[in-house]
């Protein structure tokens, strides 16, 4: 089973990455979604779990979009061949420096956590549950570019690969 982890997009799905999503069972977004357009734009193959992040609010979205604002959760649970996945925006979780110790005291029956929130991409597999953070799929503070992850994932292993694309020049039409 091929999952793809993504976060902060902020209303702006990187099309290079929602193709890759098209190549997934699973679309997971770690919240700071932005709108309504980019759940959709990951739904074409992909069964897609999303979080609420601390920049989904009501006054951050549309008015039509509000009522598939408020059905996001601030965390899920995914059940996966070989463990679970729990998935959390990451901004409840402490500083920075202790965000993975946090994360790993809070779900120890995880097999991964997956969180954004600092837009930076890591992969911490050093004691579980692994710690995963796609960085920023969108175009906002993408440190080298936007990025997601790739899990895939069966009953006795599971593979991660951040996917960092090239930075991309967007102009206002």
């Amino acid at each position: 089973m091929r999952i793809a982890i993504l976060a902060d997009t902020h209303g702006f799905l990187d099309p290079r990455i929602a193709e890759i999503v098209t190549e997934c069972d699973v679309a997971v977004h770690a919240g700071d979604i932005g709108g309504a357009d980019v759940l959709l734009a990951l739904q074409p193959r992909s069964h897609v779990v999303a979080v609420r992040g601390n920049n989904d609010t009501a006054e951050k979205w549309s008015t039509r979009e509000l009522r598939l604002l408020e059905t996001l959760p601030t965390e899920a649970e995914i059940d996966l061949p070989g463990g679970k996945l729990v998935v959390v925006h990451g901004d409840s979780a402490g500083p920075a420096a202790q965000r993975h110790e946090e994360l790993r005291r809070r779900y120890p029956d995880a097999r991964a956590v997956a969180y954004g929130h600092s837009h930076l991409a890591s992969l911490d597999d050093s004691a579980l549950p692994w710690i995963l953070n796609p960085g920023a799929a969108g175009r906002t503070r993408t440190y080298g570019g936007p990025s997601c992850m790739l899990l895939t994932c069966s009953e006795d292993r599971w593979d991660v690969e951040i996917l960092q694309l090239p930075p991309r020049k967007y102009r206002a039409l």
